[in-house]
């Protein structure tokens, strides 16, 4: 018989705010993250507006030398890793870091330095490039980074599957410990790409949206007047563990990992199937590794862009599924408030949904004003709504038609506390 798996602890580093409960309750809130970008210089950009992560210090967490070594992505996951060990309360010690590990990964990595290294060898020359520009740049150094900080020596993988990342990177690490490599993993994503290059190339896709006068309206889920993403940056990491070893350190146990699925939909690289035949099949997946059904969900996060093609493509999936019950399961977007994460949009999804089954209320899809014909499903528009979850869906899907499902729920038969 497979372990069960639940969550006991919570870290994240988001444009809402540096820890969890900061950006809680500015998303029940609904505040947005969003604002003129800082980063670089956006006069020639279509889209001068971003969800960046404010007045974080790494210098102050790893020091000055030690934060000089990590990207920007590195330094937000091992913050988001720190907590959530803090929050869950475990203690790492050399009888047990063999049985801890990590699946935390990113869609892009590193590109803040590649960039900037990609600078400097074009001004002075291959002598004058960093030597840490590989460890630094790597998709998989977050992950290493927290098992050097953490000295946790169990499984340590990196996922990538674009903007499904962070999703299939909680799924892959409860199924880790469901076939008893480990005892415990850390889970989640984190990303840092707010930067001139993929900056112009998402703009040239016309995936952003450039609504520059009103940045904390521009992300508008399943709104008609939507007109692309926002790119966010941060990170957010899930502590898991078998459910045995949670109750026999008598952990806090927040909600219970049941389900997970991932399919692909082999359409285009970076459009959805028009009818979202594959991300349908992949809540399915989902639904039946959790062995529930449709008549089970009380609360889908979805991965909600605000993109025309993603939110249409992402209502009609919802609809093959569930059919006429569709129209009565709450659907919101936390990304109208903390921008597009990409690789760590759905780790930090996957927090906001435990944490909507802890305290039993779901967050709202702001900037919700005008409905749109195509997408016509109840998402909770602009107030959070209280209703007590007994079990929700997350969904993120991703370039390369990457799609991926979690289902979590509250811990029956079980010691919860």
């Amino acid at each position: 018989m497979k372990k069960r798996v639940v969550i006991t602890g919570l870290g994240c580093i988001s444009p809402l705010g540096l820890d969890v409960d900061s950006t809680w309750k500015a998303a029940l809130a609904g505040k947005s993250g969003m604002g003129p970008i800082t980063h670089f210089d956006t006069t020639d950009f279509k889209t001068k507006f971003a969800a960046e992560v404010k007045g974080f210090d790494p210098a102050s967490l790893f020091g000055a030398k030690d934060a000089r070594r990590m990207d920007r992505y590195t330094q937000f996951a091992v913050a988001a890793a720190q907590q959530a060990v803090a929050d869950s309360g475990l203690q790492i010690t050399d009888e047990n870091r063999l049985r801890i590990g990590a699946v935390v990964s990113t869609a892009i990595g590193g590109f803040g330095t590649i960039f900037e290294q990609m600078g400097v060898l074009m001004k002075g020359g291959p002598s004058r490039v960093s030597p840490f520009l590989v460890p630094m740049m790597l998709p998989d150094t977050a992950g290493g980074m927290i098992a050097i900080y953490l000295q946790i020596q169990g499984p340590n993988i990196a996922v990538v599957t674009a903007c499904a990342t962070g999703t299939n990177s909680v799924g892959e690490a409860a199924d880790v410990i469901r076939r008893g490599q480990a005892d415990v993993m850390l889970a989640g994503g984190s990303e840092a790409v707010i930067n001139p290059l993929p900056m112009a190339g998402l703009n040239n896709m016309t995936a952003l949206s450039t609504r520059n006068d009103e940045p904390t309206r521009a992300s508008r889920p399943f709104d008609k007047d939507r007109d692309g993403f926002v790119m966010g940056e941060g990170s957010a990491v899930l502590v898991l563990e078998s459910l045995e070893h949670a109750e026999t350190r008598g952990a806090r146990i927040l909600a219970e990992v049941k389900g997970y699925g991932s399919t692909n939909d082999a359409y285009h690289i970076s459009a959805p199937s028009e009818n979202g035949r594959g991300a349908s099949d992949c809540m399915r997946m989902a639904l039946t590794d959790a062995d529930l059904g449709i008549e089970d969900i009380d609360y889908i996060n979805a991965h909600g862009t605000s993109t025309y093609l993603n939110d249409k493509s992402e209502t009609a999936a919802i609809k093959t599924l569930f059919g006429e019950r569709a129209y009565d399961v709450p659907v919101s977007s936390t990304k109208s408030m903390t921008g597009h994460l990409l690789g760590a949009a759905g780790a930090i999804e996957a927090m906001f949904c435990t944490l909507a089954i802890r305290d039993g209320v779901m967050p709202p899809t702001v900037n919700y004003e005008t409905p749109d014909p195509v997408c016509d499903l109840d998402y909770v528009p602009n107030q959070p709504r209280q209703k007590q979850l007994e079990t929700v869906m997350s969904n993120s899907f991703g370039f390369g038609g990457h799609n991926a499902t979690i289902v979590l729920g509250k811990v029956n038969g079980a010691k919860a506390n």
